[in-house]
Parts: C-alpha cells; structure tokens; sequence
C-alpha cells in the first residue's frame, strides 16, 4: 500500500500538538531552506516553541486540519473564521509536493464557505505564494513580517470563495 493511500484529513485533536510543533519547526527550518536565510528561518521558527500546550492552546480558537498519516500530524492548516484568515499552512518537510497543503486549503476553503465566507486570505511564505497564484488566488501585494530583527518577506493572497477552481 502506497503511503498516500493511508493518508487521510481531519479536524485537529489535543494528541496532535507535539506533531504540529515538530511539522511547524522543520517546515520552516528544513522545508522553507530555498527561500529564506539561515537567520530568517531561525527567526520564524522562534515565534511559537516546540511545545503540545501551544498548539492545543492555538486549537481552540482556530478551527485546524490535519493531515494524518498513520496517526501521525504531517500537516496542517490554521483557519481564523472570525478574521476570514487562513494562519498558517504547514507541511512536513520530506512530504511537500505531494498535494497535501493543496487539500488542506481546499477542507479551509471548503469549510468557510459552508459557514457563509466569501473569501479568505493568507500571508503566503515566497515558498507557498507561487502556488497559490498558480491555482487562481489573487495578489495583494507583498509585504513583510520582523521576527527577532529579522525581516520575512510574504505574499498577502485573497481567494474568493464563490467559485469551485482551488
């Protein structure tokens, strides 16, 4: 059995926030290595520690999907209804490529309009942007976020919710 086979999407649950640590830190660190430096990278991947309690905490107030492969988080998606915002889109590093953050903005997509959203927006990293814009977001404009005196450029994107195309 290939190993997308056993991949399946669901809602977060609390046992999932060791994983989404451990995803968030090496998507930034490993996976995002083409595109940001050393120093950015390590600045980004400070902003939340590699602790359970912070993403269980993050879970309760914005509604998470994860992409569980043999029970295990490999990806997931942060969703801020109140703020039509997706937060962040993580996968893990080895499994990028393969359609994942695809569908988990697809279930985030999917999941706003069903709650009468008409569109949803994301800071997309200048990893996840070209994508984005390849599969029918729209560009607002790039802008840039400082951690730790670093500076991170992204993509802010809008995507309206009122067609089928993801």
């Amino acid at each position: 059995m290939n190993w997308l086979d056993r991949l399946r999407f669901r809602l977060a649950r609390d046992a999932d926030g060791a994983d989404q640590a451990e995803v968030f830190f090496h998507a930034i660190m490993d996976g995002a290595s083409s595109f940001y430096s050393l120093g950015q990278r390590q600045a980004w991947a400070n902003v939340l520690p590699r602790e359970a309690a912070t993403w269980q905490l993050r879970q309760r107030r914005l509604t998470t999907f994860v992409a569980d492969l043999d029970r295990r988080c490999v990806g997931f998606c942060e969703l801020d209804l109140n703020a039509s915002h997706i937060e962040c889109l993580y996968v893990w590093p080895a499994l990028q490529g393969n359609g994942i953050a695809s569908r988990l903005i697809e279930l985030a997509c999917d999941h706003a309009r069903k709650q009468g959203h008409h569109a949803l927006y994301i800071e997309a990293s200048l990893m996840l942007a070209p994508r984005l814009l390849a599969s029918g977001w729209e560009s607002l404009g790039e802008s840039a976020v400082e951690r730790e005196g670093e500076r991170l450029p992204r993509v802010r994107c809008k995507r309206q919710l009122n067609d089928t195309v993801l």
